[in-house]
């Protein structure tokens, strides 16, 4: 039976959840800490009012929904606003269970003596715990015109989905992902390890960018590669040294498990919660690798079209990323029995088994799975890997008329510089499709050979990870 609390109670619990009411400022925990570069894309979208949209910021769990949400009310704050026209409600909290959002809205401007007529900011973090959030928050938008409503919540998967049935016109979405390279490298101040090499006119190649990167220790920058391979997609458990000596029970109890044991089970009805741990402990543990139906159900002892709808709601949690096959003319396959599946944060996989070394064997799966983790950052872009009889290329962009506009081989190797001759699978796909210039990238040699006309540019995996991520959010920033 639920409890009934009293509205002093409900009122004193949102006294307590906004203190800048008093003092002007929010937690000191949350305004201490660094701000992610993506606070920079956000707060604009925090402030716009020209239209009547509610802002709902979605991502994976522990990624800092919380902590941009906060950051935003203190620069909101900064900027001169009346800090209690700022009301925050966590909707997770026991006392709101089986208020309405607007109930909520309502005890505050009852409270405040404020009126419809004021120009409010209502955050609402943890939306996914509301039944039926959706229509709630359609009906505010629509019935409070000088409010705006930002909103968060991890259970990605049904924000996604039920801002796109119930929120059309309604929702702007802003997705958070895990931490890029670049990101993890200035949070734990290392970023000058890096700096600009040249500044060009025309994209170059994949990096759809203006900047390339280098470094003078790539030693230091390779061992905080791997760092940020095990841990590095999750601000907290980057900075936290006693987080970091026991991952595990912190991704894998607050991130993992609430998600495979609480969130997609409640969302989709899935009885059986052994058999979707089951699978994506499999899929984690082979991150990286070519895959198909019948190996996986082979496997993981879990049937094939089960695994299909699992795949569907593990991608849309933002736990997996799956990138399908095309083969060497560039065309996509009629029936698509093969793909990669890649965890969206390799700490993911640390966490499950156990950090990995620079001489693991499955260093070049992580690798492949980090700097995949970067390319996440940019939804523009159709990725692919190609696959053939006799070779393979990790990564083929295609342009919108299906034709390859770059191509990159992931190595965590130097071989190939000195023995370029067994790249001829990659020169050849270059060749058929007119491509001038591939990148293949290193443990730590940096080179640039011409192979048949092709130039094949050699760069370590740790700066290339670095400098995909740097672009791409910088990209985003200017525009």
């Amino acid at each position: 039976m639920a409890i009934k609390f009293s509205e002093r109670q409900v009122i004193d619990r949102i006294n307590f959840e906004n203190p800048w009411w008093e003092t002007d400022e929010i937690d000191s925990y949350y305004h201490n800490m660094k701000k992610r570069e993506y606070f920079n894309l956000l707060f604009p979208l925090v402030k716009e009012r020209g239209i009547k949209r509610a802002l709902i910021l979605m991502g994976p769990r522990r990624v800092g929904k919380t902590v941009l949400l906060y950051q935003s009310i203190q620069e909101l704050i900064n900027e001169n606003l009346n800090p209690k026209d700022i009301c925050y409600f966590s909707i997770e909290t026991p006392l709101f269970n089986g208020m309405s959002l607007e109930e909520l809205v309502n005890l505050y401007i009852k409270k405040n003596g404020k009126t419809t007529k004021d120009k409010i900011y209502f955050f609402f973090d943890e939306i996914q715990y509301l039944k039926d959030w959706e229509v709630h928050l359609k009906s505010l938008v629509d019935s409070y015109h000088n409010f705006k409503f930002i909103v968060s919540g991890s259970a990605a998967a049904a924000l996604k989905l039920k801002s796109q049935e119930s929120g059309a016109g309604r929702f702007t979405e802003f997705i958070l992902p895990p931490l890029t390279f670049h990101e993890f490298l200035k949070l734990t101040d290392n970023e000058t390890l890096i700096h600009p090499l040249q500044v060009i006119e025309e994209n170059h190649n994949e990096l759809n960018s203006d900047t390339l990167y280098a470094t003078n220790d790539i030693d230091r920058l390779n061992q905080k590669f791997i760092e940020y391979i095990n841990y590095g997609g999750y601000p907290e458990l980057s900075l936290s040294e006693v987080m970091k000596s026991d991952p595990g029970r912190y991704i894998r109890n607050d991130i993992i498990d609430k998600v495979l044991l609480r969130d997609l089970p409640s969302l989709y009805g899935i009885n059986d919660i052994q058999e979707l741990n089951s699978l994506f402990t499999y899929l984690a543990y082979h991150s990286g690798s070519e895959m198909s139906l019948d190996e996986i159900s082979q496997n993981s002892g879990v049937a094939k079209n089960t695994i299909k709808k699992y795949i569907t709601y593990l991608e849309a949690a933002f736990l997996i990323k799956v990138i399908h096959r095309i083969d060497q003319n560039a065309k996509k396959f009629k029936r698509a029995n093969f793909y990669k599946i890649y965890l969206t944060n390799s700490a993911l996989r640390s966490a499950l088994f156990s950090p990995i070394s620079a001489a693991d064997p499955m260093i070049g799966n992580l690798v492949e799975t980090a700097i995949f983790s970067q390319w996440q950052h940019s939804q523009n872009l159709q990725l692919y890997y190609a696959r053939w009889k006799s070779g393979e290329i990790d990564i083929v962009s295609l342009r919108s008329d299906q034709k390859p506009s770059w191509c990159i081989e992931l190595k965590w190797s130097n071989r190939f510089v000195a023995k370029s001759h067994e790249l001829r699978n990659l020169k050849n796909f270059c060749t058929k499709h007119k491509l001038s210039k591939t990148r293949v990238t290193t443990v730590d040699i940096t080179d640039l050979i011409i192979l048949d006309g092709i130039e094949v540019h050699f760069e370590p995996a740790s700066l290339y990870c670095y400098t995909v991520g740097k672009n791409l959010v910088t990209n985003k920033q200017k525009n």
